[in-house]
């Protein structure tokens, strides 16, 4: 039943309502259906991109299992750790260009799949602690990371992965028909697609549109021959989480990338949990808020570090689901437990990464150039609602110009040592690191410092990377 402060709002079950069981499905499949192609994606492209081959279906399989988890635990609270809202935990897209760099850095010293993986989730984990230290002081953060260099750093990471984009959309990396007309064509389909669901009226539909539009082209792509599915016999038939299957390495280079961003989450989901407060219907200020804030930041980076033990991505709080509250008016933090039962249960047969994996690269990139070209935007949104003064452009023209500089020309630092190279040669670390030094070294003007605080404070709370 719904209480009576859920009833006067337009909110069918509050946060602690208990909504019967067949509401409680409804709304919790609605809620996976909005964020399951954000959960997987992340794990494809990576596959993809470095070459993991036969472990994907084993890493998307974990990547849903690690959601659920994350999402129970963000929902339930346990003592310091989570909100105790409705906020479902996915893979973030934010790391997706520092985890590649990571990738390569391993492939360029002959290392192999297990290699590579041991790396990667050996820094996310180490790197997880920087946003569970962080979670304890994200209020004075803001001081630090200010909207200039927070947006500044989401547009390097949505343009950084644009290539990734049309790579896949061309062939994918080493294809033998790069460039063909039926890649682009399914492409183009998908694409389209997605275009024109999200510009329908009814929300469900548009929160549905990425998804709607990869079934289309994976149904295009099979019937003209593009899917081949005769490896999904080599496929285990139950996924069992194994803590650091791959092992567990550690590359400087590989994590200060990922440190930087672990610390822009850390806001991002600052963002996101007082948006879902607000359709929640709680307090967007005052202890108990703060509590919720703190909180939730701690399981960001909880989950990130259990994500990273079971082989899979680093969390954060998915902005989408917000939606979802205001389409369903359910905002019961009970249905949590079936998004994660839901979330687990697909996650135990890696048959369904096994399918994933076959989607044809042109119709993932028509889908993932729309998602990081809106991560890009975010980031100017960001930008642009910090001031355009002559401050702030002078960092994000730096900044920005430095990041897709250097990978746009890698040849400028070869006479630079190997170490040092594989660090300041990540896009993102050399535009962050100049975002956040020009963001403390150049005097803020008094009309400049107004304008800032003006467009700061109006800052949507929604605003979000992935």
């Amino acid at each position: 039943m719904a209480n009576k402060d859920a009833a006067h709002s337009d909110l069918v079950f509050g946060l602690d309502d208990k909504p019967s069981f067949s509401v409680s499905t409804f709304a919790a499949l609605q809620h996976v259906l909005a964020s399951f192609i954000g959960i997987i994606t992340p794990t494809l492209i990576v596959g993809g991109v470095l070459g993991l081959g036969s472990e994907v279906p084993y890493l998307v399989s974990m990547a849903l299992i690690v959601s659920g988890i994350g999402t129970f635990i963000q929902a339930r609270r346990f003592g310091p750790v989570g909100s105790g809202l409705l906020c479902v935990q996915g893979t973030s897209f934010a790391f997706l260009s520092s985890i590649l760099a990571a990738g390569f850095i391993v492939k360029g010293n002959g290392g192999g799949p297990d290699e590579i993986l041991s790396t990667i989730f050996g820094v996310c984990f180490l790197a997880a602690f920087v946003e569970i230290f962080l979670s304890r002081f994200i209020e004075k953060l803001k001081r630090i990371i200010t909207p200039v260099v927070t947006g500044t750093i989401i547009t390097l990471i949505g343009l950084s992965l644009i290539k990734v984009s049309m790579t896949d959309i061309a062939g994918g990396f080493g294809a033998p028909d790069l460039g063909a007309p039926v890649n682009l064509a399914l492409a183009g389909l998908v694409l389209i697609t997605i275009v024109i669901f999200n510009r329908f009226q009814l929300h469900m539909l548009r929160l549905s549109a990425v998804i709607i539009g990869l079934s289309v082209g994976f149904i295009v792509a099979w019937s003209i021959g593009k899917v081949d599915f005769s490896s999904l016999s080599n496929v285990s038939l139950i996924a069992i989480p194994v803590p650091f299957k791959y092992g567990f390495n550690f590359d400087f280079a590989a994590f200060l990338p990922i440190a930087i961003i672990y610390l822009i989450t850390a806001l991002e989901t600052t963002g996101d949990l007082t948006a879902n407060s607000m359709v929640s219907k709680q307090p967007v200020k005052g202890p108990v808020y703060i509590r919720r804030i703190k909180g939730g930041v701690l399981a960001d980076g909880v989950n990130s570090a259990i994500a990273s033990t079971l082989n899979s991505l680093p969390m954060t709080t998915f902005s989408q689901n917000n939606g979802v509250i205001q389409l369903t008016g359910v905002a019961s933090r009970h249905v949590a437990v079936f998004i994660a039962g839901i979330l687990v249960l697909l996650g135990l047969f890696p048959v369904i990464g096994g399918v994933l994996q076959q989607m044809p690269k042109p119709v993932l990139g028509g889908a993932t150039l729309i998602m990081f070209g809106t991560v890009a935007m975010a980031g100017v949104k960001i930008i642009a609602e910090a001031g355009l003064n002559r401050r702030n452009m002078l960092i994000t023209a730096i900044s920005i110009g430095l990041g897709l500089g250097v990978a746009s020309v890698p040849e400028v630092l070869s006479a630079m040592p190997k170490d040092l190279k594989n660090i300041i040669g990540s896009p993102l670390t050399i535009g962050a690191l100049s975002a956040i030094i020009l963001n403390f070294i150049l005097p803020l003007k008094t009309d400049e410092a107004s304008d800032s605080q003006t467009e700061s404070n109006s800052l949507p709370a929604e605003d979000k990377t992935a």
